[in-house]
């Protein structure tokens, strides 16, 4: 479909029911609809063969309506165009990617940085971030310990600023970023650098903006979008009346085919599906009055074809229900997603750090945030405390919302830190935000950058993101039990508001791994909990250390010997000093 280049010209095939009448017009014709006349095939497709043109062509399709109106549209195909209200451009597919054999991390050791192109990393102020400026930036997040980069919609949307949650044309990567050959030159660095790349896609609607699609052979019922959307109350989205028709034979296949289209010929590993409660569901509800079966089978079919062809490479949902048939297989009859967005545990977790009195905090709603768990698998979720929904929408950064207009202070830097250890150390695929480990601050806007001097001025931050990455991918060979499906809470005093938890994979020394977490302003010289094996004990991670932050307190947290008895239900116990609003990381060296 679309404008496919081969050696002797272009072929041109569009699907457009509706016309009478359908021809390719550019430059090269001087846009003489007469001049390239495609033929009608069956079931509404029309195709014709031209000669001589080559790869940059500009190109629009011409369509005569049942109506006899005459409309000049994009190819909804196109894999580059011009910008959102100009033309569409003949794509050479065709990329050196060198010898780029990168083989996707395992699930359980994916730490994913979620990140905009357009605000990651942009040097010049006169225009947004590129793919070709966020390559300087991937020698950081490699030394960081990132595995993998989740990058929010980069299809073609209208202007120059976006989030990406309103695809013009979804075939097309943004020109502001740098269009298709930015993007793939993105890829093949990032797995260089060893980095996955997680592109966000958007099916739950199209638009609205400079959006061709929208009665695009110029037939529609009820005043709505014509053949590629829903022309009744299902149409009804947040984002408009533009949810596509997820009945139709061929915008189930353009969905497909969109899906395959990033991860066969961009290489990238996995795609986020974005708010698939709305694509199941018209009001993104469990109400089953109100669900659409045709979105549900849409997705699980997506789901099998990438499962089938590419069984490594991961999808990730959106829908923040609860909702364990998500991620059951297809022949559980679940959707048969990788894994999840999840919501039991981020807003728990972030009510747990932003709320402003200590005695309000409530450590069992931490316990069952941190047990959470999807079909017996711990990796079926993604976990995080920042994401682009939860710093923005009204909502802002940990830090900010801890304590408004003063997030570099101490409350603020403690209790994100706090935060930012769970999500390393609780079972999930563990997810930070741009700019997280060093401060960043506010709110996410799509037109203010990040401030890379934050780096620098919050680098010992930056080293603490850097050590608790290195622990949960167990680079040091001593919390296995981190890249592990098992957790038990054993310490959960809602008084002193401390909990403790064991991870473990097999269990043992070096796998065992215990996690000491103070949710109060309150430090304990000898705090003691219960361990699951007699010997030493060594702190691997205090996030009280002055290394992070020269306000941090510091506070003597050492190792030691378990002694015998009964304590926590664990047969043997242990004390340790215990910093306010802090985390201890603790295992045992191999024997």
């Amino acid at each position: 479909m679309g404008a496919i280049l081969h050696d002797k010209g272009v072929a041109f095939r569009v699907w457009a029911p509706h016309a009478r009448a359908v021809a390719v017009v550019g430059p090269f014709n001087d846009w003489n609809p007469e001049a390239h006349p495609l033929q009608h095939e069956a079931d509404g497709y029309w195709a014709a063969d031209i000669p001589g043109l080559q790869a940059g062509t500009e190109y629009k399709f011409w369509l005569k309506g049942e109506n006899g109106q005459e409309l000049t549209r994009h190819d909804p195909y196109a894999r580059e165009v011009t910008h959102s209200a100009g033309n569409s451009v003949v794509h050479d597919p065709n990329f050196d990617w060198g010898d780029d054999h990168f083989e996707m991390p395992a699930w359980n050791e994916l730490v994913i940085y979620e990140l905009h192109v357009g605000t990651f990393y942009a040097p010049d102020p006169a225009r947004p971030g590129s793919f070709r400026d966020a390559i300087e930036k991937l020698g950081y997040l490699k030394d960081l310990g990132i595995n993998a980069v989740e990058i929010m919609p980069a299809t073609e949307f209208p202007g120059s600023l976006s989030w990406g949650y309103n695809p013009a044309h979804p075939y097309a990567i943004e020109t502001d970023y740098g269009g298709p050959l930015a993007f793939k030159e993105f890829i093949r660095a990032a797995h260089q650098h060893g980095i996955a790349v997680i592109l966000d896609v958007v099916y739950n609607h199209f638009g609205p903006g400079d959006l061709d699609l929208w009665q695009f052979d110029g037939w529609s019922e009820n005043d709505g979008g014509g053949i590629y959307f829903y022309n009744d109350w299902r149409a009804e989205t947040p984002w408009g009346h533009n949810r596509p028709d997820y009945g139709r034979p061929e915008v189930r296949q353009y969905i497909r085919d969109n899906a395959l289209l990033w991860l066969e010929e961009y290489r990238v590993d996995g795609l986020r599906a974005d708010a698939i409660a709305h694509i199941r569901n018209v009001d993104g509800t469990n109400d089953p009055a109100r669900d659409l079966p045709d979105g549900w089978s849409l997705m699980k079919w997506v789901n099998e074809e990438v499962h089938a062809r590419m069984p490594w490479k991961i999808t990730i949902a959106e829908d923040l229900l609860g909702n364990e048939y998500i991620t059951k297989t297809p022949g559980e009859g679940g959707q048969g997603f990788s894994t999840q967005w999840d919501s039991a545990f981020v807003y728990p977790v972030r009510e747990a750090l932003v709320t402003p009195n200590d005695q309000d905090r409530s450590m069992p709603a931490v316990a069952a945030a941190l047990t959470k768990v999807y079909n017996g698998e711990a990796f079926q979720r993604v976990i995080y405390t920042e994401s682009h929904d939860e710093v923005a929408n009204g909502k802002a950064r940990v830090t900010e919302e801890i304590m408004p207009g003063d997030a570099a202070s101490w409350f603020p830097k403690k209790r994100s830190t706090l935060g930012a250890a769970l999500v390393f150390t609780a079972p999930g695929i563990p997810m930070i935000f741009q700019g997280q480990p060093m401060l960043a601050d506010g709110s996410f806007s799509d037109d203010q950058p990040l401030d890379w001097a934050r780096e620098e001025q919050f680098a010992g931050l930056v080293h603490l993101y850097r050590d608790l990455i290195a622990l949960r991918r167990n680079y040091h060979g001593t919390t296995r039990g981190l890249l592990g499906q098992h957790i038990e809470v054993f310490h959960v005093n809602d008084d002193e508001k401390v909990l403790a938890f064991r991870r473990w994979d097999a269990g043992g020394p070096a796998d065992d791994t215990i996690v000491l977490c103070n949710f109060a302003d309150r430090g304990h010289d000898a705090y003691t909990i219960g361990l699951p094996a007699g010997g030493q004990w060594q702190v691997r991670f205090n996030s009280d250390w002055a290394g992070y932050d020269q306000e941090f307190g510091n506070f003597e947290s050492v190792g030691a010997e378990a002694e015998a008895g009964d304590y926590d239900g664990q047969p043997f116990a242990g004390t340790f000093g215990l910093a306010p609003y802090s985390v201890l990381i603790i295992s045992q060296d191999a024997e």
